[in-house]
């Protein structure tokens, strides 16, 4: 079950929601001592490696890393370490475009077609298409199996043309959008094309070298003894991944930075330090789901800016709040947990909010020891009555007329429901039933 109880939640989550939104302005130290017990308690149970940098009032306030960087050496990572960021390098892509149109070397109306004549309406197709995603270019690592029998292997830029050619046309471009890795690989061989220069060295000329981020530049195969990660996938236990050749993904997926370094840009960026206020304003502008370059993610009534990122078993995170100043990244080499929970726990870090410490133990009780917990519940405080039930070893809760839901037991007597962030405790000897939610604790009472 992964809908959130309508009346047990809502209410509860509406009140608290209100508060905590009016704390916004307060200025509030984060809780580092609580983020580095949450961090931990991911490393401990290997749900996650990685590295975190925070911003907050436009300094970078807590930085921390989790994990290894290298298993097989037991190498721990550090603030300098490097991971592959995935798809939060079409940021940097859309960036060197936006520059190049600022610099009169190429308008965003111009059709793709003297580039790349073989792409299926090519002569149709325009530099805006391609960074917004409405080029309707089919995504060449959509063909999965296609492209795990190939991309740990270096290809040309003939060859990688040949296979997104190949992929044809998924709708008329501009009608709609989707997203598609074969348009920022485009863009990355237009700009080298443009500059007369490596995809590689407009990057460091560009962006990397101008605002001192040493640790962010193109990939190649990893290099350990350049303190960069390899990554991992959990089964059972951390097993390392392929390397997807840099040369198929360049300016879509394939450079390499740290927390630090993306926060960095990303304040550059916002603060026009890279581009003019108006090309940044269109980069952030969304038409069906997609800016140019960028994507809008709102958290409560605050609106960031950023990209998400994955390759191999590497996983980022950017996020940056231009009103507030302030930011949030975090590239995982492993990770066997949600990124989306943790991206949403940094955030309630970052902005004063509730979050819970995860709670990963588990507990398997005997059918008999549930017996003490069926009951109704109820509390003159709490909006609704709440019915414990049970069927063999499982446990059950369900406010009145909503639907049950499937409590998993972390020690005797507690439980928890992750979907709804509910965490329920039973005292049997005094009737009790203790449900914590959001911080808020509520006591029923067994009638």
């Amino acid at each position: 079950m992964t809908s959130i109880n309508h009346k047990t939640t809502v209410v509860l989550l509406l009140t608290l929601l209100l508060k905590l939104i009016s704390l916004w302005g307060v200025a509030q130290n984060i809780d580092i001592k609580k983020l580095g017990t949450y961090f931990n308690t991911l490393e401990a149970n290997n749900k996650l490696m990685g590295s975190i940098a925070i911003l907050k009032d436009g300094d970078i306030v807590h930085t921390k890393q989790v994990g290894y960087s290298d298993i097989d050496s037991k190498q721990k990572p550090d603030e300098n370490t490097k991971y592959r960021i995935g798809s939060v390098s079409k940021v940097f892509t859309a960036a060197l475009i936006f520059k190049a149109t600022e610099e009169g070397k190429i308008t965003f109306d111009k059709t793709i077609d003297s580039y790349f004549p073989e792409i299926e309406n090519s002569d149709k197709i325009t530099i805006s298409n391609l960074l917004s995603h409405r080029s309707g270019i089919h995504s060449f690592t959509d063909n999965k199996e296609e492209f795990l029998s190939y991309h740990t292997r270096s290809k040309t830029q003939k060859e990688m043309i040949e296979i997104i050619s190949k992929g044809g046309s998924d709708f008329t471009p501009d009608e709609e959008a989707s997203y598609s890795n074969s348009n920022y690989v485009l863009l990355s061989y237009i700009l080298e094309k443009l500059y007369k220069k490596s995809y590689a060295e407009i990057l460091e000329d560009e962006i990397t070298r101008p605002l001192k981020l040493t640790n962010t530049f193109l990939g190649g195969k990893i290099n350990a003894e350049n303190n960069e990660c390899y990554s991992y996938r959990f089964e059972k236990k951390w097993k390392k991944t392929d390397e997807t050749d840099s040369s198929i993904v360049t300016g879509a997926g394939g450079i390499v930075s740290t927390p630090t370094d993306l926060i960095r840009f990303a304040q550059a960026l916002f603060s026009n330090k890279i581009l003019s206020a108006e090309s940044v304003e269109k980069m952030k502008t969304i038409q069906d789901k997609f800016g140019m370059g960028l994507l809008e993610i709102q958290y409560y009534d605050k609106v960031s800016y950023g990209h998400n990122g994955e390759i191999d078993g590497f996983t980022s995170v950017l996020r940056y709040f231009p009103e507030e100043s302030c930011a949030f990244a975090i590239i995982s080499n492993g990770n066997n947990y949600s990124m989306n929970l943790i991206a949403v726990s940094l955030v309630n870090s970052l902005l004063n909010k509730y979050y819970d410490i995860p709670d990963f133990r588990v507990y398997e009780p005997k059918a008999k020891e549930l017996n003490q917990y069926v009951g109704i519940y109820s509390s003159p405080e709490f909006p609704v009555k709440l019915t414990v039930t049970k069927l063999g070893k499982q446990l059950y809760v369900e406010a009145t007329g909503d639907s049950k839901m499937n409590l998993q037991a972390t020690a005797t007597g507690e439980f928890k429901y992750e979907p709804a962030g509910i965490k329920i405790k039973f005292i049997p000897e005094k009737q009790q039933l203790i449900l914590t939610q959001q911080g808020k604790v509520s006591t029923l009472l067994k009638e």
